[in-house]
């Protein structure tokens, strides 16, 4: 049910490494670019003539942005994994199921605007969550929360390769621990340095081998 060794020996198996890499890339490069808009806004907008206070502020405002785009990480995956999902699938299904078959081929520009509709939910979510930070338990209810929404979008996105979104929908709710023990390590994969890069490949794979746990007579 909870596929941890399959998973990493179908990032070789199933020839993902240079996918792997095109991720990577595209995670550094967007959170580079979320970093460093926010903190031009957050500069341009303040105005501090005091040159030493203000290159303190300038300083620290982007740490904290970098902080904060750190721990927002999760929130993007989704976004990113949305690139390269039909072909993670297809290159996994091919190794591992090779009799499976797709319904039909994903809409590029439908998925893309479910993707960005999702990160603009679980965005304000999590900024909703930010104020629990001060009182300790921030960290703890951001996991909980992006467990829950990355395990239910993920599951939903493979199992939706082949039954439809409706129908993932239901297959994920009776099948609620196995998806959410899965958004719990790909949310945990998220904050881990280095691997998080990867994130949104290895939670593809993840669920890609859920979902055919799930339903054995798909293959």
């Amino acid at each position: 049910m909870f596929p941890l060794l399959k998973t990493m020996r179908s990032l070789t198996k199933a020839k993902l490494p240079g996918v792997i890499l095109l991720c990577a890339f595209c995670a550094i490069t967007l959170v580079v670019a979320l970093v460093v808009v926010l903190t031009w806004l957050g500069t341009h907008f303040v105005n501090i003539e005091t040159a030493w206070l203000a290159a303190l502020f300038n300083a620290g405002f982007g740490i904290t942005m970098g902080v904060g785009g750190w721990f927002m990480l999760p929130v993007f995956t989704v976004l990113i994994s949305g690139l390269f999902q039909e072909k993670v699938i297809r290159r996994v299904e091919s190794v591992y199921y090779p009799e499976s078959r797709a319904n039909e081929s994903l809409n590029f520009v439908a998925e893309l605007m479910h993707d960005i509709r999702f990160t603009i939910v679980a965005l304000a979510l999590n900024v909703i969550v930010l104020p629990l930070y001060l009182i300790g338990i921030g960290f703890a209810v951001s996991i909980v929360l992006n467990s829950y929404l990355l395990g239910r979008e993920f599951f939903e996105s493979v199992a939706g390769y082949h039954i439809g979104k409706v129908e993932a929908r239901r297959l994920g709710k009776k099948n609620r621990r196995g998806r959410y023990i899965g958004g719990l390590i790909i949310t945990v994969i998220t904050l881990t340095p280095v691997v998080n890069l990867f994130a949104p490949i290895i939670g593809t794979v993840w669920m890609t081998h859920l979902y055919h746990g799930i339903v054995p007579e798909k293959r």
